[in-house]
């Protein structure tokens, strides 16, 4: 079996989105997405922004999954810190070790990252357990958004 992770280009754009819409319309989110949030993140992906990279998981040469990774400063942290935003694995492949081999890679690759965050649905157990596994604490924090 061959594992690739590696960064989005522009020839993913078609696929990419279909993963977005598969994503939003799982059980591991709480809500739908519009569709032109994908068109947004998309388009920051094609300028570059320093804010998101997105990373295609490929197995035996099918595209697989992906993750996407955002980015900002954290005085608490003391420096840069990095949001797994999105891990999504394709049904077919799960179980494969691909969230693992990618949550890795990006801490691997990142040293000078002080803190990395995640979050999930408690009722997301194999979730749960991954990023126990791989040292991610749980914290007790009562988080607020405010949508615009």
């Amino acid at each position: 079996m061959h594992f690739l992770i590696r960064n989005y280009k522009h020839t993913d754009q078609k696929e990419f989105f279909l993963m977005m819409k598969e994503f939003f319309a799982s059980p591991a989110v709480l809500h739908n997405v519009p569709e032109i949030h994908f068109e947004k993140t998309i388009q920051a992906l094609e300028s570059n922004s320093p804010f998101l990279s997105v990373y295609i998981f490929e197995v035996d040469f099918q595209i697989a999954g992906y993750g996407a990774v955002t980015k900002t400063y954290s005085n608490e942290a003391g420096g840069l810190c990095f949001w797994f935003d999105e891990i999504y694995v394709r049904k077919e492949f799960r179980g494969q070790g691909l969230g693992r081999t990618f949550i890795q890679k990006v801490i691997d690759e990142n040293p000078e990252v002080m803190r990395f965050r995640l979050e999930t649905e408690p009722e997301n157990d194999g979730a749960v357990r991954l990023y126990k596994t791989l040292g991610f604490k749980k914290l007790d924090y009562c988080p607020f958004v405010l949508d615009k």
